[in-house]
């Protein structure tokens, strides 16, 4: 007789699985790593801003003491940047570490949150490790049908889950729908919105949730380093909100979450505007040279306000897989997305302008 440890809602987690690191994939087809493309991660192609090279430089000086469990330097630029009080703020370790953590403080076994089809995998992995009810609202084009998630709130709904713009889809909630959404939800319910590829958006469809922060006591706004920042290797992020959600984050958050290095270069980054905009611009351009490549094949593809496209490259179950696997052999890492249940579709990263070429024309003679 075997042993079994842990609730049985732990043990059917299926983990989380990230992009093919680039080692993996060369190591798996025998390529070179210095030849290997990938567009699987969403991370910024820029890599860090050379402005948060010069900090982390800086703070190794000090890395053989703790980190500041605070992050006052860290809360200072994100007040200065957003106008709201230190105490309005949680680090996190990544943005995930914000979405786990207000699972944690908000939902308790046998209680239910909410998260649309097709939503980023860790809200049903969060929802799953404390044993709560996963409440999924079915997808509307691909992206959040607002009403019938309003519709389906119940008594026990403790937790509402909404990324803007989301993935692994890229739609986007125009600002007018979702504040008429975030009016219609029950205040005992906290509502996180993640804006992971907020920076991405076109200025015509920026919008200040953080003003909505101030009138709904029940929203956290989770925003990442990760993107457009070009941090990701460093697991920085932060969610903004009033004091009576916050304090509970804190109580949870482990102490040292966010370390040294990180808080230096995230400083850094959120004063480094011109950095930002060339990100956005790149990314426009690149969505550009793959969406008119789409269009020239004919391939479906949902309109994206992220800084990813994802396209469907066949009409039978096994296509998204089967052409994810020759790119792989020709170097070129996309991420397949049947574990949303798209199995004819691959989501694309924006790369720079010569890796996007390459995938193009890797997709080109095998569509051909």
């Amino acid at each position: 007789m075997s042993i079994k440890f842990g609730p049985e809602y732990v043990r059917a987690i299926a983990p989380y699985q990230g992009g093919k690191p680039i080692a993996e994939v060369a190591r798996e087809f025998g390529l070179d790593e210095a030849k290997i493309i990938k567009l699987a991660s969403n991370e910024n192609p820029l890599g860090m801003p050379e402005s948060a090279k010069v900090a982390m430089q800086k703070a190794v000086a000090d890395i053989g003491r703790y980190p500041d469990a605070n992050g006052f330097d860290l809360k200072a630029a994100i007040t200065a940047k957003y106008d709201v009080p230190s105490e309005w703020i949680t680090l996190g370790n990544g943005s995930n570490d914000i979405l786990e953590l207000a699972t944690h403080a908000f939902v308790q076994a046998g209680q239910a949150a909410m998260y649309a089809e097709y939503s980023f995998v860790v809200y049903a992995l969060a929802t799953q490790a404390v044993g709560a009810r996963a409440i999924v609202v079915k997808a509307k084009d691909y992206g959040h049908d607002l009403d019938a998630m309003a519709a389906a709130i119940t008594d026990d709904t403790k937790l509402i889950f909404i990324a803007n713009p989301n993935n692994p889809t890229g739609s986007f909630i125009p600002a007018a729908e979702l504040e008429a959404f975030l009016a219609r939800v029950p205040p005992q319910i906290v509502v996180v919105l993640d804006e992971a590829y907020n920076e991405y958006l076109p200025p015509e469809l920026q919008y200040e949730s953080i003003s909505w922060v101030r009138k709904y006591p029940n929203l956290l706004v989770s925003r990442t380093m990760s993107k457009a920042y070009g941090l990701a290797g460093l697991r920085i992020g932060f969610g903004i909100a009033q004091p009576v959600i916050t304090d509970l984050l804190n109580r949870i958050r482990q102490p040292f979450n966010v370390n040294s290095l990180a808080q230096a270069a995230a400083v850094a980054a959120l004063n480094d505007t011109a950095f930002l905009q060339r990100s956005a611009q790149l990314n426009r351009d690149g969505y550009r040279q793959l969406t008119q490549t789409f269009d020239e094949l004919g391939l479906e593809y949902v309109p994206s306000f992220g800084n990813f496209v994802m396209v469907k490259v066949g009409a039978d179950e096994a296509a998204g897989a089967r052409v994810n696997l020759a790119l792989l052999k020709q170097g070129i890492i996309v991420r397949p997305v049947a574990n949303y249940g798209l199995p004819q579709w691959l989501r694309v990263t924006i790369g720079l302008p010569d890796e996007n070429a390459a995938f193009i024309d890797a997709l080109k003679k095998l569509l051909s």
